[in-house]
């Protein structure tokens, strides 16, 4: 990857391309087509509440070419926050090479100068084996954690993608890249 590679936190003008990433990567790893509307929001309040949490982005000559996004979870055992690794996306023509290595390392220097930071933590899916093997590379270590959700009623977000079929997916959903502006 060129030293031209930029690792920035991520500002409200580049909400058009955390959502474009986010649907593209349940798209291509769960084959769930993200509602605009909720995760548009979903970005744009976190953006607005930094409290929370941010996401890093990564430029290659102005362009936008990959995110991710950084939550707080409060350990009691140890007396300090766990940095959550989630919606990791880097455009498919920029994959293995070193883009996602640069921003963790970007991630590992903010931690450091930050003492309320104990560690960090991410889930992957499954079935994941190459960013599995990313994150091993990365000094990341598999736990014996399993994660478990139980979403209220109501919680809607997505419409899910059919099996494949003949080797085409019986229901397409499209992503559209959004322009550099």
């Amino acid at each position: 990857m060129p030293a031209a590679l930029k690792i920035r936190r991520a500002t409200r003008r580049d909400a058009k391309h955390l959502v474009a990433f986010n649907r593209a990567m349940a798209l291509e790893t769960e084959r769930k087509d993200l509602w605009p509307r909720v995760i548009g929001a979903g970005v744009r309040n976190l953006l607005r509440r930094p409290d929370s949490g941010f996401y890093s982005v990564a430029e290659l000559g102005g362009e936008v070419i990959g995110a991710l996004m950084v939550t707080k979870e409060w350990s009691d055992w140890r007396n300090g926050d766990f940095w959550w690794i989630q919606s990791v996306y880097v455009r498919p023509e920029h994959r293995r090479r070193g883009v996602y290595r640069r921003m963790y390392a970007h991630l590992k220097k903010l931690a450091a100068r930050d003492r309320a930071v104990v560690g960090f933590r991410l889930y992957v899916e499954q079935n994941n084996r190459r960013a599995q093997s990313t994150y091993r590379a990365s000094g990341m270590e598999r736990t014996h954690y399993l994660v478990y959700e139980h979403l209220k009623p109501a919680v809607r977000f997505f419409t899910p993608i059919g099996r494949k079929r003949g080797g085409r997916f019986a229901q397409r959903a499209r992503v559209r890249w959004p322009t550099q502006a």
